[in-house]
């Protein structure tokens, strides 16, 4: 996770990027940023109940990426799908009879409240923490009477 200066003046994608990228979906200078724009294709489909299905999302994406004037790298439908993984292992996306939406139709402040910081960030932070008491165990402080 990644800290970032406050989300004002930013247009629709590069909110979408800063997201990803404070989440660590997508790294600081990567030019294979394809996740943006299928998770930004699948915010605006929100009102959409059924979802869409990889395919579409795959067609709105190139569409997008024309329209930003960038690069189809990244748009082939195997590297579609698997982004469409790793958004639905963050609990952001759910697969329901073969078309993707954002999770249970919540907003992502919520998904991040209920499910990423509760659930996820705690059990980070917890193996953290056993991790530095093992490391302050193996490395004990040394007496040597100063």
């Amino acid at each position: 996770m990644r800290r970032y200066e406050r989300p004002t003046g930013l247009d629709k994608r590069e909110l979408v990027r800063k997201f990803c990228l404070s989440l660590g979906l997508l790294q600081p200078g990567d030019s294979r940023d394809v996740i943006v724009d299928i998770f930004y294709v699948i915010l605006e489909a929100k009102t959409n109940k059924n979802g869409l299905t990889s395919d579409q999302i795959r067609q709105k994406v190139i569409e997008l990426r024309q329209n930003y004037g960038l690069d189809d790298k990244g748009t082939a439908a195997s590297n579609i799908r698997r982004q469409l993984r790793r958004l639905r292992e963050l609990i952001l996306v759910e697969k329901v009879k073969n078309n993707y939406r954002i999770s249970e139709f919540t907003s992502l402040k919520e998904i991040f409240e209920n499910k990423i910081e509760r659930f996820l960030i705690y059990n980070i932070v917890q193996r953290i923490k056993e991790y530095s008491q093992r490391v302050d165990q193996a490395f004990p402080k040394k007496d040597d009477g100063t």
